[in-house]
C-alpha cells in the first residue's frame, strides 16, 4: 500500500492519466499520435488513433506502420506483448485484452497473455479480441464478433465465439493512408 501512494507512482499515474486520456481526446490526429509516440513501445510511420481511443500499460504495446486504430478503440498491454501488424484496419470501439482472470483460480488471479495481430487484418466495429489469440495476416473479424481462438490468415470469422464464415480474396496490395479532417 505504501508503494501505491509513494509520489514516484503518483507521477506516472498523472502521466499516464494525461497521455492516454487527454491526448487521446484532443482534436487533431497528429496531437494523439505524438502522445502515442512517447508511450508506445513501438509505433510505425503513419499510424492513425481515432479521437477516444485508450490504452493501459502502453509499453507493452507494437503498432505497424500504417495501421488505424479508430474512435474507442481500447488495446490492453497489461497481461503481455500486443503486436498490431501493418495496414491493420481496427474498426470503432474495438477492444483487444491481453489480460483475464482464470475462472477456474479459487483467487481470481489474473493471468496475461500476448495477443498477435499480422498485417492487413481488418477488425469490424465492436469486435473483442480475448486474450492469447493470434490473428492472421490479411484476416477479417466481422462486427460484434469475440475472438477465443486463433485466426488462420485470409479467413473471414464472424460470430461469438468467432468462427470461419469465408476466405478474402484480396492482393493486399493497399496501404492505409485515409485520414479524417480534423479528427
Amino acid at each position: 500500500m505504501i508503494e501505491a501512494l509513494s509520489p514516484r507512482n503518483n507521477a506516472a499515474t498523472v502521466w499516464y492519466f494525461l497521455q492516454s486520456q487527454v491526448a487521446m481526446h484532443l482534436p487533431f490526429g497528429i496531437v494523439r499520435a505524438l502522445a502515442a509516440r512517447c508511450m508506445f513501445g513501438k509505433l510505425g510511420s503513419g499510424v492513425y488513433f481515432g479521437f477516444g481511443c485508450s490504452y493501459v500499460k502502453a509499453a507493452n504495446i507494437e503498432i505497424g506502420s500504417h495501421s488505424y486504430i479508430n474512435c474507442g478503440v481500447h488495446l490492453d498491454g497489461r497481461g503481455g506483448r500486443l503486436r498490431i501488424g501493418r495496414n491493420v484496419d481496427l474498426a470503432q470501439q474495438v477492444t483487444i485484452w491481453t489480460l483475464d482472470h482464470d475462472p477456474h483460480d479459487d483467487f481470481h488471479r489474473p493471468r496475461g497473455r500476448e495477443v498477435t495481430i499480422e498485417d492487413y487484418v481488418w477488425i469490424g466495429s465492436r469486435a473483442t479480441i480475448l486474450p492469447g489469440v493470434t490473428i492472421g495476416r490479411g484476416a477479417v473479424v466481422a462486427t460484434q464478433s469475440v475472438v477465443t481462438r486463433d485466426v488462420a490468415p485470409m479467413s473471414i470469422v464472424a460470430g461469438v465465439p468467432a468462427r470461419p464464415i469465408g476466405v478474402r480474396r484480396s492482393g493486399l496490395k493497399y496501404t492505409l493512408t485515409y485520414r479524417p479532417g480534423i479528427f
